[in-house]
């Protein structure tokens, strides 16, 4: 399949881009080498001065990249815009904190001297991303890796090429050298390439099970250090003291959020039994007062899905899991227009035989489930091959936490959305991958913690007396 920016609400094939040749897959790894020499002796500052005129820029080219976003993957135009204001953001906060958090760490030590662990560049990233963010899933990566000193190749999804070339058109204009963050329509033979050249020495992913297996099969083969983001089915927990205003007013959203597309939707609503009744009211009402039209019309409130496959994709999850005894409790009218839209669907009644149990469904299908104690929705949050992130609702924040903190996930938010910020470590556990970005974790994913212990006077013998070997 070739690069292409198909309009998922009009269809209209808009841009078509050729596979980049291997002439300039060596070309690109050859000058992100060089990038990466020169910034060994580049004052992190001067880093951090031109990440915030990319912050800049990004912000100036709000409204153009909002659009490219929306007409490449549907995106409503608002939470596009948002897109790029997070992006920024993530620039900002890395530019500001960068020095400060690669600081050479020092170590108490029994050995004669002084010992630290300073944080150096390794050489070039290869970076494979998802079509779900175009902007933001670039951002976490390149944000912390440029300041610490890396090169990147980025390889973006085929669906989402446009948005993928003007973000890195405008880090270039921005003033970063060209070779630091570049953009290349690769098949992913040529991914597996990259992996293998020496001057490769880190791999990052987001992206679906499958393909993450493929490209941690190569990083592995070739001893390449590599971070998985790989999706999830997280639980939105609501316990039976929890404020249903507020519980009701989120819900709805963060399963429409990006028409369901997102690795922390929360795709499993595990609810106690005494406001059950109250929380699937509220969120058939939620689901049926959705607008769906034009995503680049700030009215419409439902954008399509992202291609004809996802949508067909996503009808036979939901096919299947009725035909295995799931109930379909409610479902969007039908939706007069020829774009990929999928009607909202709620689903209760599954069990553990059901395919919708253990699947995840990237889209806007909620799968709701009826408890009778907390240690029911914790055993039933856990009974999952994922463990990305997470939502639970409690009268009490502090039980709330304690309840949270036995959620077999990466991340946990009580009585909160989840908010992924630069401050915060993004990354899950079990088939969710593993590794970390963002924060100062994700600002370490791809380092050389390198330790140095000096000594003034060496003494060649340890503290128990006998000779130092190693």
């Amino acid at each position: 399949m070739t690069y292409q920016t198909v309009n998922p609400y009009t269809n209209e094939v808009v841009t078509e881009y050729p596979f980049a040749t291997d002439s300039e897959l060596q070309d690109a790894l050859a000058l992100g080498a060089q990038r990466y020499e020169e910034f060994k002796t580049q004052p992190i500052a001067e880093r951090g001065a031109l990440l915030h005129k990319v912050a800049a820029a990004l912000r100036e080219h709000a409204d153009e990249l909002a659009k490219i976003c929306t007409v490449d993957m549907g995106k409503l135009v608002g939470e596009s815009a948002g897109e790029v204001e997070l992006c920024a953001i993530i620039a900002d906060w890395f530019a500001d904190h960068s020095e400060e958090l690669l600081r050479p760490d020092s170590i108490e030590t029994i050995a004669t001297g002084e010992a630290e662990v300073r944080h150096h560049a390794v050489g070039v990233v290869m970076m494979v991303e998802p079509w779900n963010f175009p902007y933001y899933q670039i951002m976490r990566v390149f944000a912390p890796n440029y300041m610490v000193g890396n090169s990147m190749i980025l390889k973006h999804a085929a669906n989402t090429p446009t948005s993928a070339k003007r973000f890195c058109e405008i880090v270039e204009e921005a003033g970063v050298p060209k070779g630091t963050l570049t953009n290349l329509f690769l098949t992913y033979d040529q991914v597996t390439d990259a992996i293998a050249d020496p001057r490769v020495q880190g791999v990052a992913l987001t992206g679906s099970e499958r393909g993450g297996k493929s490209v941690a099969e190569a990083a592995g083969k070739y001893l390449k250090k590599n971070t998985m983001e790989l999706g999830g089915m997280d639980p939105f927990v609501v316990l039976g003291d929890a404020n249903m205003d507020d519980v009701t007013n989120l819900a709805w959203r963060v399963r429409l959020y990006n028409c369901g597309q997102v690795c922390t939707s929360s795709k499993r609503f595990i609810v106690m039994d005494n406001v059950y009744d109250e929380f699937l009211d509220a969120l058939k009402k939620n689901f049926a007062a959705v607008k769906p039209g034009d995503p680049l019309d700030p009215a419409t409130t439902l954008a399509p899905m992202n291609t004809k496959r996802a949508k067909e994709k996503l009808q036979s999850q939901l096919d299947d899991a009725i035909a295995a005894g799931a109930k379909l409790a409610y479902q969007y009218p039908e939706i007069d227009s020829d774009g990929q839209f999928f009607r909202p669907a709620i689903l209760t009644d599954i069990d553990p035989s059901n395919p919708a149990y253990k699947s995840e469904m990237f889209g806007p299908v909620a799968a709701v489930y009826r408890v009778h104690s907390e240690e029911e929705a914790v055993a039933l949050a856990n009974d999952n091959p994922y463990g990305l992130g997470g939502i639970l609702f409690a009268g009490d924040p502090d039980h709330g936490a304690e309840v949270a903190s036995r959620i077999e996930t990466g991340m946990v938010y009580v009585n909160n959305f989840m908010a992924s910020l630069p401050e915060l470590p993004f990354g899950g556990v079990k088939l969710s991958g593993y590794g970390r970005e963002m924060s100062r974790i994700g600002q370490l994913a791809f380092v050389n913690e390198q330790l140095i212990v000096k000594a003034a006077h060496p003494d060649l013998t340890n503290p128990a007396g006998g000779l130092v070997v190693a």
